[in-house]
């Protein structure tokens, strides 16, 4: 069982499936939602995730048929959703349990923070795979 949680524990989650790679997001949406050079995320499939605490949850649609998901009280990212799709997109900087996961890539580098050197190897693409 993987697990995972917000920063002030009103918002936890348990995943009983496997965590799809990593993929780094540079995009300015995502670097705006979590204040960091890029977010660290990973596919997990709808019926793998179990959420507690989602009362806690506030969301915001930060592109057309795209909704975030934050605790309302600490503001830490859980998850975001596309319409129609089978699976969420863990923000893994709220994991709490180890994973064995692989990094697949970088995405969205178009718009990198200029600030922010990459180093590693991971293929590299300059809008979305």
């Amino acid at each position: 069982m993987i697990e995972g949680s917000c920063l002030c524990g009103q918002v936890s989650y348990e995943i009983s499936g496997e965590l799809g790679e990593i993929v780094h997001c540079h995009c300015v949406t995502c670097r705006k939602a979590h204040g960091a050079a890029f977010s660290s995320v990973a596919a997990v499939q709808d019926a793998d995730f179990r959420l507690n605490g989602e009362s806690a949850l506030s969301c915001f649609e930060s592109s057309k048929g795209k909704h975030r998901y934050f605790c309302s009280g600490c503001g830490t990212q859980i998850y975001a959703k596309r319409e129609n799709t089978k699976h969420i997109i863990l923000r893994l900087g709220s994991l709490d349990s180890n994973t064995v996961t692989q990094e697949r890539s970088h995405i969205w580098v178009s718009e990198k923070a200029d600030w922010y050197s990459i180093h590693n190897e991971l293929p590299e693409y300059p809008e979305a795979e």
